[in-house]
């Protein structure tokens, strides 16, 4: 996709060396936050955004990015309550194969030059068909599909520092080696993680920028993840290193590709946003009521940055956001699971350098059959037909072989349910699968005397369908990949010593501004506990009735407690989980704990979703 470079242009292209950076960035002053310019109308962008800059004299250059974030290993089409994108079925990839080929080809009739970019979370909470090979088979598709650069998420560090490295470079797996028999090369395409640093180096881990020259005039990425990575990661395998902050480390590399005469930039970031009603289900490339967290970030950024490409909240929108300067940047995210790409349409002024205008729209990953009304076949209820039109054979083969090794144990039917069980939060913040999973981490550890279990919702990351059959199981039969591809993490199920009065600092700490939480976090719990919060009380005091079977708990008392071991270590931002006793640790991994309690007798009910009560 580039064109040929002069020397000049190989020094610019390679500015992501860490020699170079550190000599550089010795150089920079530290960049700060620009004063906020005032917040858009959030009705003022709807589909498909589109932003015009002034255009002084001289030609332009036409070109065309394809982007995608959270893809999260979704090898195949998802399945359930996710299949559809506002009703229509996408994903899987031998299908983002076929749309991305597509997209490239209108691009290229159009004079435009495609370069495909990712914002983070391509691996981590994977589906087994990639995880049960490290995530190598994800890495493998996103080079064959065209990926070029991405930001790192903080996914990319579910298995730590170490196995991120291993992934971008190649070699075998320390434990289990190289699984397929054929080795594993790395990833082609380019990770970039600015703002992650290394505790000894004081530099990136991965390269912090890149640069791509279209029609001769440069084009510069800089790639991070969210600051708060460690809050939501297992933090053993991130001590080695620190996470900064997204604006100050995106400003002061894209100063430095500014001294190097880059002067129209992209930013890959691995934070963003969400639409709200009205209208109660927002366009695929509208910006409808939007706010988040990558409001604040763009209105920091320097005007060189036309592009934010964001993602994290597995939300899809196309936004025009303020910057520093107050002239707009266009930001987008196309959701999560390779459901969506987003196509955008750029120029830039030869002579200048700079965007001269830039438009978005986000594209469905269209995978179904669509019937003579309009609607879309079905194979069963909620299970929709797959087009073959649609395949991409490259995509395919290299999937299925992954597939065809992790088929014996991915379709192992291990349990049953008697309806959907979905992992979709009610009103008071439980869900019916999160009430599953406690329970089931209170089953497989009722031995070793524990009394109650409480689950991350983060960490619940599908729901089970009661018609899937991926492996052609009878509806209502779990196969050990489904239910893998609701607890992906492998973690340690463990169980430690509380009193009461710690127990209910832990229920606190759900909520933001009690000892050091930023974000509200509701826990699933096991049966038999149950309590009464208010968010709009005072921080500390927001939890009561606090009971386990009906007798109200008592402060002095000790109580064994389950989690998983992202939460006892902190994870979530749940400190006061750190301060148990006597922990020990149960055979195997949480996913374990649910397979064993899925098929330990009669099908599995959704839960109640019913022991928390919310008071405002």
């Amino acid at each position: 996709m580039s064109q040929p470079r002069s020397r000049g242009r190989a020094v610019l292209r390679h500015l992501a060396a860490p020699a170079l950076a550190l000599a550089v960035v010795a150089t920079l002053p530290a960049a700060t936050r620009p004063a906020p310019a005032p917040a858009a109308d959030p009705w003022a962008a709807l589909a498909p955004v589109s932003v015009s800059y002034a255009k002084p004299t001289g030609g332009e250059v036409k070109g065309n990015f394809l982007s995608y974030n959270d893809f999260h290993g979704a090898i195949d089409p998802p399945a359930g309550s996710g299949a559809v994108v506002n009703g229509t079925p996408a994903g899987g990839v031998e299908y983002l194969a076929t749309w991305l080929k597509k997209l490239r080809a209108e691009a290229k009739a159009e004079g435009r030059v495609t370069t495909t970019v990712g914002a983070g979370d391509l691996i981590g909470a994977t589906p087994l068909v990639s995880a049960a090979f490290h995530d190598e088979p994800t890495i493998e598709l996103m080079d064959q599909i065209g990926l070029e650069i991405s930001s790192v998420g903080n996914h990319e560090f579910d298995e730590g520092v170490d196995e991120l490295i291993r992934l971008n470079k190649g070699g075998c797996h320390p434990v289990d080696g190289c699984q397929d028999g054929d080795g594993f090369k790395g990833a082609k395409f380019t990770y970039l993680a600015a703002n992650t640093i290394s505790k000894k180096t004081k530099l990136p881990i991965l390269p912090p920028v890149d640069v791509k020259f279209v029609g001769g005039v440069p084009v510069g990425f800089v790639g991070v993840t969210l600051e708060g990575t460690p809050g939501i990661v297992n933090p053993a395998g991130i001590t080695s290193v620190t996470f900064k902050d997204e604006v100050e480390t995106a400003n002061k590399w894209g100063g430095l590709l500014k001294l190097f005469g880059v002067k129209a930039m992209v930013l890959l970031v691995h934070e963003g946003g969400a639409q709200s009603p009205p209208p109660s289900t927002p366009g695929i490339s509208d910006c409808a009521n939007f706010s988040g967290p990558i409001v604040d970030i763009v209105k920091g950024l320097r005007p060189e940055f036309g592009l934010v490409v964001s993602g994290h909240t597995h939300r899809f929108y196309s936004c025009s956001l303020p910057n520093s300067s107050g002239q707009p940047s266009v930001v987008t995210s196309a959701g999560n699971n390779g459901q969506l790409i987003t196509d955008v349409d750029y120029s830039l002024n030869r002579r200048t350098g700079r965007f001269t205008g830039i438009s978005a729209r986000n594209v469905i990953v269209e995978n179904g059959v669509r019937n003579a009304d309009g609607t879309w076949q079905q194979t069963s209820p909620g299970v929709y037909a797959r087009n073959p039109d649609l395949v991409d054979a490259g995509a395919k083969a290299l999937a299925d072989k992954y597939r065809t090794a992790v088929a014996p144990i991915a379709n192992k039917v291990v349990g049953k349910i008697s309806a959907d069980i979905v992992r979709d939060a009610l009103p008071n913040g439980e869900s019916p699968l999160g009430d599953v999973i406690a329970d089931a981490q209170l089953a497989y550890t009722k031995s070793n005397g524990a009394q109650i279990a409480l689950m991350n919702p983060g960490g619940v990351r599908a729901s089970l369908s009661y018609g899937a059959s991926a492996g052609g199981e009878a509806p209502g039969e779990v196969t050990y990949g489904e239910a893998f591809a609701v607890q992906p993490f492998n973690n340690l199920v463990v169980t430690q010593t509380f009193t009461g009065a710690q127990l209910k600092n832990v229920l606190e700490q759900q909520f933001v501004g009690f000892n050091g939480q930023t974000t509200q976090r509701i826990l699933q719990v096991s049966a038999g506990l149950t309590y009464s919060y208010d968010s709009t009380a005072p921080a500390g005091s927001r939890v009561s009735a606090l009971a386990l079977n009906g007798t109200p708990v008592d402060p002095a008392a000790s109580f064994k407690v389950t989690t998983n071991d992202f939460l006892a270590n902190g994870g979530d931002g749940f400190t006061e989980l750190k301060g148990g006793t006597g922990r020990t640790t149960a055979p195997g991994f949480d996913v374990d704990a649910l397979v064993a309690y899925l098929g330990a007798g009669d099908p599995v009910a959704p839960g109640p979703a019913n022991r928390i009560t919310r008071l405002g």
